[in-house]
């Protein structure tokens, strides 16, 4: 993936690191934001009721169903983006599952003053993670991936 040198001369090096390790810094980020959700998912699968209790609080419909449904497709996330498997479509799907639990549990807005500013920290976090599946949409899995093999 070629990548422009579009920094001033006293960042030509970090640009030059940037253009020479994109392999590798995709592979990283891959592992950091998959690695997320495969715990987070884990965890949920291991806590089912849990989970179905936590969805019923937030007024999700079928909270049972909706907690296999959140923790088999947050395991499964996490698994695909670490192995760089269709990697732009999960990044999709990740983008869209963020922005939906986003919206049902981190509504800062409505929490009571004192929660407020931690849920905006969640909302702000969300935003973020939203934003690096947008990055992989975009770039894809890069060459260490089972993406990259299949080319």
């Amino acid at each position: 993936m070629a990548m422009s040198d579009s920094s001033p001369s006293m960042f030509s090096a970090t640009d030059r690191f940037a253009a020479s390790s994109t392999s590798v810094l995709l592979l990283v980020g891959r592992i950091l934001l998959g690695w997320l959700f495969f715990v987070s998912g884990y965890g949920k699968l291991m806590n089912i009721a849990g989970t179905a209790g936590y969805l019923t609080n937030l007024g999700v419909p079928a909270p049972e169903l909706s907690a296999w449904i959140v923790a088999i497709v947050e395991f499964a996330l996490g698994a695909v983006l670490i192995l760089g498997l269709a990697t732009r479509y999960a990044s999709l799907v990740l983008f869209v599952f963020v922005l939906i639990a986003t919206l049902l549990a981190h509504r800062y807005w409505e929490y009571p003053a004192a929660q407020q500013q931690a849920q905006f920290n969640n909302f702000l976090k969300n935003l973020a993670i939203m934003g690096g599946a947008l990055a992989f949409f975009v770039t894809g899995a890069g060459r260490i991936s089972i993406d990259g093999r299949m080319k």
